[in-house]
């Protein structure tokens, strides 16, 4: 039996016997040190602080979720594994989505000081610290995602779910070289922002009821257009159990975007009625509508108003394909 006496030795050993090299690649790209120096807030001044090794959080991610799973399988706490590893998923992404608009807050600093352009030191001190804030912010937040979307692929292995959080959405000759760097770092941002929160792909429709039984007859379904359709982006209508919760967990397995389209509450009656409207004005070029309420009879009929290509599968489909 091999002894540790420090916690990075068990990392190192953990990460070494779970060799996956995706995970790894990952967290490689996520743990980069964009600057030898950091800066975590606008009133520190800038500290030479390294990133945390990036196997090493892995395995330590790794650890934390895993072994909840294991400690209570096949006890009478089982049942209550997944609800507790949801709330270690949830909170990397409560803390995430927190840097985030510190970075936010930053980034906005940062673009007011470059519109108002100043030759002084002190300005050029002040656009750097807060360039090299928003770097900082920027590669803890990506760092933070990492973990969380490590904890999330954990969770949905573990319970065939995918992990969905509560809230948020699993991106001129005159100037100084510093004001050029920090235009560059704006724009830049703002198109990987844009990437992740708006993603650009064929949108593929997908809506059913509450009450489903045949997971493989959905999963091969979605399988078939995503053979002709390879990028495709899964629309659905954020329901958390039946049809829609069997096509998130298709699309977590299939690495394909999810864009999920929840009620407002704020429409009243109408809400179900107005996001029908919203779903088809994303111009889909393919629906599945799996039969339902008459939520999804409506939503039927307007993509066939629309001339989107339907596919209606109904709840005696997975019956006969039971039976065969």
């Amino acid at each position: 039996m091999t002894n540790f006496t420090n916690f990075a030795d068990l990392a190192s050993f953990i990460a070494a016997s779970r060799d996956n090299d995706d995970a790894s690649r990952n967290y490689g790209a996520a743990f980069i040190e964009h600057s030898e120096m950091a800066k975590l807030s606008i009133v520190e001044a800038p500290e030479a602080l390294d990133m945390p090794d990036p196997e090493q959080v892995r395995a330590a991610v790794d650890m934390m979720m895993q072994t909840m799973f294991d400690v209570l399988r096949d006890t009478r706490m089982e049942a209550y594994a997944a609800d507790l590893v949801w709330g270690f998923a949830n909170s990397f992404h409560v803390v995430a989505k927190r840097i985030e608009g510190r970075e936010d807050d930053a980034a906005k600093a940062l673009g007011e000081l470059a519109r108002h352009y100043d030759p002084s030191e002190i300005y050029a001190t002040e656009l750097e610290d807060t360039q090299l804030l928003c770097q900082t912010l920027q590669g803890c937040r990506e760092a933070m995602e990492c973990m969380r979307d490590h904890a999330a692929e954990v969770y949905r292995v573990e319970t065939g779910k995918p992990f969905s959080p509560v809230k948020g959405s699993r991106v001129s000759s005159a100037l100084s070289a510093s004001m050029i760097d920090a235009r560059d770092y704006l724009a830049g941002r703002a198109r990987t922002r844009r990437e992740q929160f708006a993603p650009d792909g064929p949108v593929v429709i997908f809506s059913g009821g509450q009450v489903w039984e045949d997971h493989d007859l959905l999963y091969k379904g979605l399988d078939r257009i995503k053979t002709r359709i390879p990028e495709m982006i899964l629309a659905t209508t954020a329901q958390a159990k039946g049809c829609d919760a069997i096509a998130h967990a298709w699309a977590a397995a299939r690495g394909v975007k999810v864009i999920q389209f929840r009620l407002d509450r704020s429409q009243g009656n109408r809400a179900a009625f107005v996001r029908n409207d919203r779903l088809v004005n994303l111009k889909p070029v393919e629906a599945v509508i799996c039969e339902g309420s008459g939520i999804q009879m409506n939503l039927a009929q307007k993509l066939r108003q629309a001339g989107v290509p339907l596919h209606v599968v109904n709840l005696a489909h997975q019956r006969t394909a039971k039976r065969a």
